[in-house]
């Protein structure tokens, strides 16, 4: 039998009422020449209306499973189709269906209400989002034992993948209740028929918040007020003088402002959720094993997770690694964004570690601190406390000050240095940047290579629309756990070279001898962050051949090009040496 490019799907208890509407939208789908499946259900002893709303989950995904070419729709068996225009019929989308109440366009989205979508008519496309949509929704129903009717997982599995699914809101003139009306515009086709249990269950099952609480129940500053505060604080920059624009930068970065300013919000993440995935991140941050393991178990179990709660979860874990070590904690800054973890960055935590076996808990870069801790790997100089004590730390402009009175064992390289200087600093002379060391933290062996290349961006040209040759392999540089960097040197070991545009990837091809050029994108020059000083930087004070500066590359790559821009460099095992000593003695300096 060929299969239906549309299926309507629905089920009805076995009563008078219920099979009723059945029989009646049976024939109306007839009429329109749509295949269905309708199916008897038989209400169990104890089991209430909203027990059967949920099962609609299960029913409609195993209508999905079976079904995989067509385009399936739910309705709800006492509501009926008049018409299928084509533009529900052919819909190209993953989700079809109405707002939440029926919304109208003017009022399109949902910051203050609780549920997206109407879901007593609902079209699930053949594509693999729109059936990870209803695969996610089916396996929460089925594993979380709470009362909610099926609004609440459709709901929850929208909230974890809206981001990556398309949808078409069907227009509210569609719909009717009760009598039809004539539209000149429109003809309406849908006819819903609340059944009147809705009422009787409000309450009494689990419900959602609105998705624009999180402002009104998050942190100390709105979103709102963070932009203006940026904003008013960009607009006093302009118009001071180089050294007090310097001087007010550093006063708000060691106060706390800054932080402040920026924020930490979590965005993708439900309101009623956004405690519980705090509270996973500062456990793995503080270094209590207990918290966040059962805080993850209920993150998990309770909804489908997010990317962006995956995310942060797999960083909690990579904090846990370092925090849960037995032993007297030294507190480590490192710009830990965003979520799981920028390689080069998670580095700091994971070189530091390998010298001491004591816990490593984060501090935050832009958190106001008094207490003595340890700032290495990263371009965070601007960050620098009094009681800082650096190690290898750089800048990535030099229109800041640095705090003079920080114990600075060592720098990313003299351009840092000169601004130490400036500050009113003392003269450092040890310079290199830590992430040299992770040859001597991870040894990997570099054998015979594959014949291909690899390719890594810089997480800020993640979007860039590049066209890649077919020989080259690409590698996200969005890894913090201490196996994913294992596994991400061992893989590129492997290689006959490294094309990046993330100098921390090119770093570690510099400490262990990988061919490895650094580049830019055309047009995307001043993504990354910064004026560009900290690649001179840290050429010199890893004492370098040349100085490596990211060379513009268009956005169609070619394979010989990449090649040619290849270069084998390898830092000196004096001043790996000499990285090492600056810190082994930054560690033996915290108290």
């Amino acid at each position: 039998m060929t299969q239906p490019n549309v299926l309507v799907c629905s089920f009805y208890t076995a009563d008078d009422y219920y099979r009723g509407h059945a029989d009646n939208l049976v024939k109306s789908l007839d009429a329109l020449g749509v295949a269905h499946e309708l199916q008897e259900i038989h209400k169990a002893e104890g089991e209430d209306w909203a027990d059967i709303c949920r099962k609609k989950i299960s029913f409609l995904n195993r209508v999905c499973v079976e079904n995989p070419d067509a385009r399936v729709f739910w309705i709800d068996v006492d509501c009926q189709l008049t018409a299928l225009p084509d533009f529900v019929r052919e819909f190209t989308a993953d989700i079809i269906g109405f707002q939440r109440g029926f919304g109208s366009p003017l009022s399109i989205g949902y910051e203050r209400k609780t549920r997206f979508w109407e879901p007593c008519f609902f079209g699930i496309n053949t594509t693999e989002a729109a059936r990870k949509f209803m695969t996610d929704a089916a396996q929460l129903e089925s594993t979380l034992d709470i009362k909610a009717t099926d609004d609440y997982f459709f709901e929850e599995s929208w909230r974890a993948n809206a981001d990556v699914l398309s949808f078409h809101i069907i227009p509210s003139g569609c719909a009717v209740r009760g009598e039809l009306s004539a539209s000149p515009l429109l003809q309406p086709f849908f006819v819903f028929g609340a059944s009147g249990n809705v009422d009787e269950f409000k309450g009494k099952v689990v419900q959602h918040e609105a998705v624009g609480a999180a402002d009104r129940a998050g942190a100390p500053l709105s979103k709102k007020a963070r932009k203006a505060g940026l904003k008013a604080a960009k607009r006093v920059e302009a118009v001071l003088p180089d050294s007090l624009r310097k001087s007010l930068r550093r006063v708000a970065d060691t106060t706390g402002v800054t932080g402040a300013l920026i924020g930490t919000d979590l965005g993708g993440v439900a309101p009623a959720r956004q405690a519980l995935m705090k509270s996973v991140l500062h456990a793995g941050q503080v270094g209590d094993r207990a918290t966040l393991d059962s805080a993850i178990d209920s993150l998990l179990g309770e909804g489908v997770p997010t990317a962006t709660e995956l995310a942060a979860i797999n960083a909690a874990r990579a904090f846990g690694h370092y925090s849960t070590r037995e032993g007297t904690p030294i507190p480590l800054i490192w710009w830990a964004r965003p979520f799981p973890g920028n390689f080069g960055d998670w580095l700091s935590p994971l070189v530091i570690a390998h010298y001491t076996d004591r816990p490593i808990t984060y501090q935050d870069p832009t958190a106001r601190s008094t207490k003595p801790h340890l700032i290495s790997v990263g371009s965070i100089g601007r960050f620098v406390k009094p009681s800082s004590i650096v190690i290898g730390t750089g800048v990535s402009t030099a229109d800041v000050e640095l705090a003079p009175k920080a114990q600075f064992v060592s720098l990313r390289g003299p351009i840092t240095a000169e601004l130490v200087r400036a500050s009113g600093g003392p003269k450092v002379t040890s310079f290199g940047d830590p992430g040299l060391l992770l040859s001597r933290v991870m040894p990997a062996a570099r054998g015979e290579t594959n014949g291909r290349l690899a390719f890594v961006r810089h997480f800020t040209h993640v979007a860039i629309p590049l066209v890649l040759p077919d020989e080259v392999d690409e590698f996200s540089v969005l890894i913090s756990q201490p196996d994913e960097i294992r596994e991400f040197v061992d893989t590129l070991t492997q290689y006959d070279g490294v094309v990046t545009s993330a100098m921390h990837v090119m770093i570690i091809c510099h400490s262990y001898a990988i061919p490895c050029s650094l580049v830019t994108f055309e047009g995307f020059e001043t993504a990354v962050h910064g004026t560009g000083i900290k690649y001179e930087d840290y050429s010199r004070g890893a004492g370098l051949s040349r100085v490596f500066n990211p060379e513009p590359v268009g956005l169609v790559l070619d394979a010989d090009s990449l090649r040619a821009g290849l270069f084998s460099e390898r830092v000196s095992e004096a001043k790996l040496d000499e990285i090492e000593a600056a810190v082994k003695k930054g560690i033996s300096l915290y108290r």
